[in-house]
């Protein structure tokens, strides 16, 4: 016998299928949806014969189905994590375009200390093999300085580090028989 659920019934449904979809990132994005959309069918019939409440709580833990989801699509074992990856390239960015900059200046604040008057332009190498070349303009006991752009090298590094710490070659579909 179903009944027709009340709109508190519905946003606890509706609560549970997002609770568990947040902890389907991981899963591409269709998939994701078609449990999402299963879930939210199979709790309403679930509600409609039993109640809400007891249908939600024999559904179990969100993270432990979350898992099981994950299980069934890549397998046991450690996953990839975009996120990981992601977080790692932004704080490396941060990290790098900080201790260039302050190389960058402290090559120029050394400029001015061994001649507070100087004048023209300067070339600084930057950090060998991590960094372009600086070019100073002095003028007066004041600079402007550019170029200190990350190199191709440090790119690829961030490359290959966000690759090793978000586990990407795990992304990678396998052939499965």
């Amino acid at each position: 016998m179903t009944t027709k659920l009340s709109i508190p019934d519905r946003l606890r449904i509706e609560r549970s299928v997002w609770g568990l979809d947040q902890r389907l990132y991981d899963l591409p994005r269709k998939t994701r949806v078609a449990r999402r959309r299963e879930l939210r069918v199979n709790l309403t019939a679930a509600a409609g014969d039993v109640g809400a409440a007891t249908a939600i709580r024999d559904l179990g833990r969100s993270d432990a189905l979350a898992a099981e989801y994950l299980d069934a699509e890549f397998g046991p074992g450690p996953r990839h994590s975009w996120i990981a990856a992601i977080v790692f390239v932004a704080t490396a960015t941060l990290l790098l375009t900080s201790l260039f900059s302050d190389a960058a200046q402290a090559f120029g604040d050394g400029v001015l200390a061994g001649n507070p008057a100087a004048a023209g332009t300067y070339n600084w190498p930057g950090i060998s093999l991590l960094q372009t070349e600086v070019t100073y303009a002095f003028d007066g006991g004041s600079y402007t300085h550019t170029g200190g752009a990350f190199s191709p090298l440090t790119w690829l590094l961030l490359a290959v580090g966000a690759i090793c710490v978000g586990r990407l070659w795990r992304a990678i579909p396998r052939n499965r028989s």
